[in-house]
């Protein structure tokens, strides 16, 4: 069941129940959450914006123009509907959430889980760990915000702490924790300190511009696969400019292009070993004519067509002419 609105699955895709899983590749959950929100609220609406936002039929099949696959159908993918969160209970929420991933991923299962706001990588993150051990997963984690702050209100939680709750409690390594598209007036110097001390790589816009994108993934890919079993993939959606993603509750001007948000999570999940993915911060109340849901669903698709080619075994060169070999 969704939390919000009428229930209906991602694009169509079979619903499942989390008491039986059955066999899976993907499973995808809804964290209707935006009680860590620090600014504009919204994003509890998030999951259902993300799961409809398509022009084409809802009958569970895209196939990709850019890898060849129909991610929907060669992965076996489930939608699990939305786990039950409510803003003015955090603890148990955000406990119900982990449950729920651990789960998903117990199940030999890659979860997918729709935000929300980022103060559910905690638990996503978290959950998936429970499986494949404390310290053996990295994170790429696509961000304007470090989202590394130590209390915000008062509050060790929140969408500005999850990272810092993460390493803090060995879930995730923070020498194997690569944060892109950091831009803006915060942290400010003691949090930049701290995550120094943990050995964070972060990646700000300056420095991908003048570097590349692609170069910058490349570096970013090598630390991410180094003693660990498996990476996680965080996207806050505000990581694009907010004159493509306006539809969030913090906006930071000067991101990354939706285009190479998408080119930078399709290379991700063909290159690596995706254990988990989560899309936050999609706030509906602010978005105009679904902009930001239209992008959060395609990071969505991206990131399962790249799973996909990936499982299929056979190279996959970008460069490739469309109707080659037709």
């Amino acid at each position: 069941m969704n939390q919000f609105g009428p229930s209906f699955s991602f694009l169509g895709v079979p619903s499942c129940d989390l008491a039986a899983l059955p066999d899976a590749d993907v499973v995808i959950l809804g964290a209707p959450y935006d009680g860590g929100t620090s600014h504009r609220p919204g994003t509890r609406f998030g999951p259902q914006a993300i799961r409809q936002a398509c022009y084409l039929p809802q009958d569970g099949s895209r196939p990709s123009l850019a890898m060849g696959v129909d991610a929907l159908k060669d992965l076996r993918v489930f939608d699990a509907g939305d786990v039950e969160m409510y803003a003015p209970e955090s603890t148990a929420s955000l406990q119900r959430l982990e449950d729920a991933v651990f789960a998903v991923a117990d199940a030999g299962a890659i979860p997918v889980v729709l935000g929300g706001d980022h103060t559910i990588a905690w638990p996503d993150a978290t959950g998936v760990a429970r499986k494949l051990g404390y310290g053996r997963v990295s994170m790429v984690h696509f961000d304007a915000h470090a989202d590394t702050g130590d209390t915000e209100y008062g509050s060790l939680v929140g969408h500005g702490q999850p990272m810092r709750r993460l390493i803090e409690s060995g879930a995730l390594r923070g020498d194997r924790f690569l944060q892109l598209g950091l831009r803006g007036y915060w942290p400010e110097p003691q949090t930049l300190d701290w995550m120094a001390g943990q050995g964070l790589r972060s990646y700000e816009m300056t420095e991908i511009v003048a570097r590349g994108l692609d170069e910058c993934l490349t570096e970013a890919f090598a630390i991410a696969t180094d003693e660990c079993d498996g990476v996680f993939l965080s996207v806050d959606v505000d990581v694009v400019d907010p004159g493509m993603a306006p539809g969030t509750g913090t906006p930071e001007p000067g991101g990354l292009t939706s285009r190479q948000l998408l080119d930078a999570v399709r290379r991700c999940c063909y290159e690596l070993p995706i254990v988990g993915v989560d899309v936050v911060e999609v706030a509906p109340p602010y978005d105009h004519a679904e902009i930001t849901a239209f992008l959060a669903n395609r990071v969505v698709l991206e990131a399962l067509s790249a799973i996909a080619r990936r499982r299929r075994g056979d190279p996959w060169d970008p460069r490739r002419p469309l109707l080659q070999g037709r």
